[in-house]
């Protein structure tokens, strides 16, 4: 089949996986798997080798993240229901104070908290960035807005557990400790640029609070006044009533207020040390250690288990082994279509590479005067305006480069970042999380599209930066 050919049935592809998603409502992993099948067949594959094309590439991609996605789910399903987040936020007030906050809370969300599902760490850190936000003055709502929209979105891309970061390593063939050090020199001067950006453009004019905010939250941004449970999931009881002890079991019931918390820092002690494992098994490979036990307990299967035996006793110990079993059962639940989800973009990057078009745009690329890491920006970052899932994108982008990796003849891991960079560009009103932000935050529609829209965008300029400041070095 001439090149012409398979270019154009590609695109075709491509193009009909984002109708069906976006204007037809299909399932993205159903739209994928048509997607690949309509690739395979119009390529000349035909239907045996289509399917089994389709079928190996998921499971060589779940071979090399399907567990990690799940270990790591699975920790950050505990941590919530241990209300770590809540806590957390509150103890950056504490020993920041309110002018680092925005800083604060999203270098947290970005980095520390990544093994928490986007839409679960958004539901509960929304409120109580939402509440902080008087404290900060004015400017408070924008500042807090594109610190929570940058750090969600930047951390589920570049730094390791995060879902897409997972995603695009096992895609393209990064060690996932290498993931994750290149990742955290990424994630974190993209955050600070991006949120110093930000505050200086609100500070000039860009924010105007009569429009771009809805005051609907009024009574809820001083919670001081109602009494806390200390071992809740993360969220504040939005009545003094909901804490009264039923008639009956008054004694019971002050018990269990009064019994102490434990200490925050034991809560993320194991996640924390899984990511330490993690990167010194990434360190001990560049090294070129042969240490059998630095190895083994630095492989990231390995440590990201030992993090959630230690997240399960730890829950066990703070709220209890029904609290951890319904935590699990929800972690479960949570990760079921983030699997299937990474996949189908492993068929989809199996299907392109059978079908020949690596070896196209390998020529493209090394013929092209363009950037290759700019090139692979521009690819996700259209990806992710027409499809409006940040995750989605920088897996359907990883799948169509994974085959021409090696033409382009710079590191895989600086284009798992490019990727990841890319789809960051523009999230707008087709994304679950733009509407998220817009109503729990308190914004208009116009706000959320300089704070979300706007603000998401610059954070994927500066990160193409950073990347392509990262490729000098290797």
């Amino acid at each position: 089949m001439s090149e012409t050919a398979i270019l154009i049935n590609t695109a075709v592809a491509v193009l009909a996986t984002v109708l069906l998603i976006v204007r037809f409502k299909v399932n993205p992993v159903i739209a994928l798997v048509l997607g690949s099948l309509y690739l395979g067949l119009s390529t000349g594959l035909g239907i045996t080798k289509t399917i089994e094309t389709i079928t190996g590439g998921f499971g060589e991609i779940m071979v090399e993240v399907g567990l990690l996605i799940a270990f790591g789910v699975l920790m950050g399903s505990i941590l919530n229901e241990m209300g770590a987040i809540r806590r957390l936020v509150e103890h950056l007030l504490r020993v920041f104070g309110p002018k680092a906050l925005p800083y604060t809370m999203a270098l947290a969300i970005g980095t520390a908290l990544q093994s928490i599902f986007l839409d679960v760490l958004l539901v509960i850190s929304a409120p109580l960035a939402r509440r902080m936000a008087p404290k900060i003055g004015k400017f408070g709502t924008a500042r807090m807005a594109v610190a929570m929209a940058i750090a969600l979105e930047c951390g589920i891309v570049f730094m390791v557990p995060g879902v897409a970061s997972l995603a695009l390593a096992g895609l393209l063939g990064v060690p996932l400790g290498k993931m994750l050090v290149f990742g955290f020199l990424v994630v974190v001067p993209t955050i600070i640029a991006s949120i110093a950006i930000m505050t200086f453009l609100f500070k000039r004019g860009f924010w105007k609070a009569d429009r771009d905010e809805q005051h609907l939250f009024e009574e809820e941004d001083y919670p001081q006044a109602q009494p806390r449970k200390p071992q809740d999931s993360g969220t504040s009881p939005t009545t003094t009533e909901a804490l009264e002890p039923a008639p009956g079991t008054g004694p019971v019931a002050v018990a269990e207020r009064a019994k102490p918390e434990a200490p925050l820092l034991l809560l993320f002690t194991p996640l924390l040390l899984s990511l330490a494992l993690i990167a010194g098994g990434a360190l001990v490979e560049i090294l070129g250690v042969e240490i059998a036990a630095l190895q083994l307990l630095g492989n990231p299967v390995v440590a990201l288990l030992i993090g959630l035996i230690g997240t399960t006793l730890v829950g066990r110990y703070a709220i209890g082994q029904k609290s951890v079993e319904n935590a699990i059962a929800t972690g479960f639940k949570e990760s079921g279509q983030i699997l299937l989800l990474t996949g189908v973009g492993g068929s989809l990057a199996a299907t392109v590479a059978a079908a020949g078009l690596g070896d196209i745009l390998g020529g493209f690329f090394s013929a092209s005067a363009v950037a290759p890491l700019l090139v692979v920006w521009a690819i996700a970052a259209v990806l992710h305006i027409a499809v409006g899932s940040v995750t989605l994108s920088a897996i359907t982008a990883a799948g169509l480069l994974a085959p021409i990796a090696p033409a382009l003849g710079i590191d895989p891991v600086l284009i798992a970042l490019a990727a990841g960079a890319g789809s960051l560009f523009m999230v707008h009103v087709t994304s679950n999380t733009f509407w998220l932000l817009q109503s729990l935050l308190g914004q208009s529609v116009r706000g959320a599209l300089k704070t979300v829209t706007f603000g998401v965008s610059v954070a994927s300029v500066m990160a193409l930066l950073m990347v392509q400041l990262l490729s000098v070095f290797i």
